[in-house]
C-alpha cells in the first residue's frame, strides 16, 4: 500500500528544537572557555568522580551493562559495575582534557621538566621513522583512554596528517570543538560523501590520515568483536586498498595523576586475496581485533556507553524469513 509523504514536523517544535539546540550549544561553548581558566588536573579530579556517581543515573548506563555482559560472561555483576563507574570516570575526565588540548607537554628528552604524555623508545623511534620516509600512511585509534591525544602527538612529531572526525550536530558545540583542535591536530576532515575522495588525496600527496574505527557503521563489513558480529566502517581498509601504505594503531593510556601514555603498534599487514589484491573485510577483522585486545586490556577506558551491536546482525536474526504481510 502506497503511502503519503511525509508530514512536515509543527512550527512550534521546529523551533523548540532550534532553541534547545543552540542553549545546549552556547551552554557547552561556555563550559569549554570557563573550563580553561580552571587547571586541568583539578578540573579532572573533579569532573571524573561527578560523572562517577551521575553516570549509573543515565540511560547509557543500561546500554554500557548489557554490552559489557555479553563482551565478558565471565564477569560478576560487581565486576562490570566497576568498570561502567571506571568508565563514566574516565569520560568526565577527558571532558576536562579537551578543553586543554592545545596545553598538554609531551615528554621531550631535550627540555627537563615535567609532562602530561609519555612514550616508550621503540613508540617514539615508530614515530620518527614515518616522519623521515616522507611516505603516506594510515593511523587507526579507538575511543580508549583519551582519544583525542593521537592526532595530537602526531602533529606534534611533526607529521603531516589529516583527520577523519565527526562533526557535532550543534553548530555551537561543532564551532567550539573546532576551535579548540584547529592548530593542533593537523588537517581536519568532516565525515561526509566527500570525505573518501579528499582522504585519498591526502595520502596521494604523501600525507599521513587517521580515524576512529571502533564505531558501529550500519553499511560496514561484519566483523567478529568480543565474540560477536558487529558492522564496522572499512573506509580505511579501501584506502589502504587504492594506495599502498602502511597501516599502524594508535592509543593514548590515561595513566594515574591524570597522565598519558602514548602507543604506536609496529605496521599492520593487511590481509590479502588469492589475487594479492587487500581483502577488505579481512583486514577490518584484523584490524578490529587490535583494538579488541586494547579493550581487553584496559576494559574501564573505552567507551562501552554506545550501541556497538544490533540485534539484527546476528546471523540467526539477519537469515531468518521475513513474516509476509496480509493482502
Amino acid at each position: 500500500m502506497a503511502t503519503g509523504p511525509k508530514r512536515k514536523p509543527p512550527l512550534w517544535r521546529i523551533w523548540s528544537i532550534a532553541l534547545l539546540n543552540a542553549v545546549a550549544g552556547h551552554t557547552a561553548a561556555g563550559f569549554l572557555r570557563a573550563a580553561r581558566l580552571v587547571r586541568r588536573e583539578w578540573l579532572a579530579d573533579v569532573c571524573g568522580p561527578l560523572l562517577r556517581h551521575i553516570g549509573p543515573w543515565l540511560p547509557e548506563h543500561k546500554i554500557g551493562r548489557a554490552n559489557l555482559k555479553a563482551a565478558f560472561p565471565e564477569k560478576s555483576p560487581d565486576e562490570i559495575e566497576t568498570i561502567l563507574r571506571g568508565v563514566w570516570d574516565n569520560l568526565g575526565r577527558f571532558a576536562a582534557d579537551f578543553a586543554h588540548l592545545d596545553r598538554l607537554k609531551i615528554h621531550d628528552p631535550a627540555i627537563p621538566g615535567p609532562s602530561d604524555i609519555e612514550y616508550s623508545e621503540a613508540t617514539l623511534a615508530r614515530f620518527q621513522a614515518l616522519r623521515a620516509s616522507g611516505k603516506p600512511a594510515l593511523l587507526f585509534a579507538a575511543h580508549v583512554g583519551n582519544w583525542e591525544l593521537p592526532a595530537l602527538v602526531a602533529h606534534r612529531y611533526g607529521i603531516e596528517a589529516t583527520i577523519l572526525y565527526r562533526r557535532p550536530n550543534v553548530p555551537a558545540v561543532a564551532d567550539a570543538v573546532v576551535r579548540i583542535r584547529a592548530g593542533s591536530m593537523g588537517n581536519l576532515m568532516p565525515s561526509g560523501i566527500e570525505a573518501p575522495l579528499a582522504l585519498a588525496n591526502a595520502l596521494l600527496a604523501g600525507q599521513t590520515v587517521g580515524m576512529l574505527v571502533d564505531q558501529y557503521y550500519k553499511h560496514g563489513v561484519d566483523v567478529r568483536f568480543f565474540g560477536q558480529i558487529t558492522r564496522a566502517n572499512p573506509l580505511i581498509a579501501r584506502l589502504a586498498r587504492q594506495i599502498d601504505c602502511a597501516i599502524h594503531g594508535t592509543r593514548v593510556i590515561r595513566l594515574p595523576g591524570n597522565r598519558f601514555r602514548v602507543e604506536m603498534t609496529e605496521a599492520i599487514p593487511p590481509v590479502r586475496a588469492a589475487d594479492g589484491s587487500i581483502d577488505t573485510a579481512a583486514t577490518m577483522q584484523s584490524i578490529t581485533a587490535v583494538v579488541e585486545g586494547w579493550i581487553r586490556e584496559y576494559p574501564d577506558q573505552w567507551l562501552w556507553v554506545h550501541r556497538r551491536w544490533r540485534p539484527a546482525d546476528a546471523p540467526a536474526q539477519r537469515h531468518k524469513p521475513r513474516p509476509v504481510g496480509k493482502l
